[in-house]
């Protein structure tokens, strides 16, 4: 499996809270068209400003296709912060508790 990690910073804590409640509104019906992507995770630290999205695939292909997509995508919306990286991880290890 892999894993696209976003990184935002500068963010406004009200704003990066209505762009997470919007994100999960939007979800209900799974993830957006062209993201064949198996789980979606968004971490924020509103003191900070920091919020970081986490999109795991389960083969190179979706990676790619998602990233893609995701890539194309507008912005998050005015508050979030700057987007400062985009990184590609292989998925080493996983459990749930």
């Amino acid at each position: 499996m892999l894993a696209r990690v976003v990184t935002w910073e500068g963010g406004d804590a009200e704003a990066m809270k209505q762009s997470a409640a919007r994100i999960q509104e939007d979800s209900s019906d799974g993830p957006p068209p062209g993201v064949p992507a198996k789980e979606f995770l968004l971490l924020q630290d509103t003191a900070s400003g920091k919020a970081v999205a986490i999109v795991t695939f389960e083969n190179e292909d979706d990676y790619r296709q998602g990233d893609e997509t995701l890539g194309a995508m507008d912005p998050p919306g005015d508050g979030m912060g700057k987007r400062v990286s985009v990184e590609k991880f292989e998925i080493a290890a996983r459990f749930e508790a």
